[in-house]
């Protein structure tokens, strides 16, 4: 357990940028408003619009809307369907806001972090504008604003492509070895990596930590809780 803390402090006190995922380690977006509902409604649009050919039967059984989505994009590449269901699912997305659940200690974290003049952004495949509703609810945009990097219409570049974590990296003036990275899933950790980025897991619980060290992450980089973070930034304050 000493060594696990040692490593975690390694981590956070080198860190002079720190990249966020959004839902997962600042809140649970969807705790309120059933992303399962949403995907469901998605394939229900896609199948009375009469397209062809249906939607891969892994899609349909995940229940997450990012993956329907993706996958009606590789259905319609460059069609305009896809800024209609991109759209769809900011909308599911801002009214999730209402409702999600700030992740405990996520807003102490934050907050200590800027404290100590670290510098943080937000990359996520989520919209920025979800974000930025979600952040104002808390009193928390002004430790991230501007640099909020969300969805864009181009599918293509959503994580696990680094595009966004490349972005932040690029508007703060920072080098991907002053980064870290927090996020809850491989494609996080897939474009951390991409981008040069150390990266901390974050794993609410069993099913996260094992798809996390299924994708290679080490034991000691993933946390359960926020809570060590947050004590390790106290002591370092």
């Amino acid at each position: 357990m000493a060594e696990e803390t040692e490593n975690l402090r390694e981590l956070i006190e080198r860190a002079r940028y720190v990249l966020f995922d959004f839902d997962g380690p600042i809140c649970r977006l969807f705790a309120g408003h059933s992303a399962e509902r949403i995907a469901a409604g998605m394939v229900r649009g896609f199948a009375e619009r009469g397209l062809r050919g249906p939607l891969p039967e892994e899609v349909l059984k995940s229940g997450d809307p990012q993956a329907v989505m993706r996958a009606v994009a590789a259905r319609h590449p460059g069609s305009d369907l896809i800024t209609e269901i991109e759209e769809q699912l900011t909308q599911e997305e801002l009214k999730a806001t209402d409702t999600a659940w700030p992740t405990p200690y996520a807003d102490p974290v934050i907050q200590t972090w800027v404290q100590l003049d670290t510098r943080l952004a937000i990359t996520t495949n989520n919209s920025a504008r979800a974000v930025t509703k979600y952040l104002e609810s808390r009193n928390l945009t002004r430790c991230f604003a501007p640099h909020v990097y969300g969805r864009t219409q181009d599918l293509d570049l959503l994580k696990p492509n680094p595009y966004c974590i490349k972005r932040a990296l690029s508007a703060m003036g920072a080098a991907p070895s002053d980064a870290l990275m927090i996020g809850d899933a491989a494609t996080d950790h897939e474009a951390a990596v991409e981008a040069g980025v150390t990266f901390l897991g974050y794993a609410r619980n069993e099913r996260k930590m094992r798809l996390l060290r299924d994708a290679k992450v080490k034991r000691e980089h993933i946390v359960s809780s926020l809570e060590p973070v947050l004590e390790i930034l106290r002591t370092k304050g």
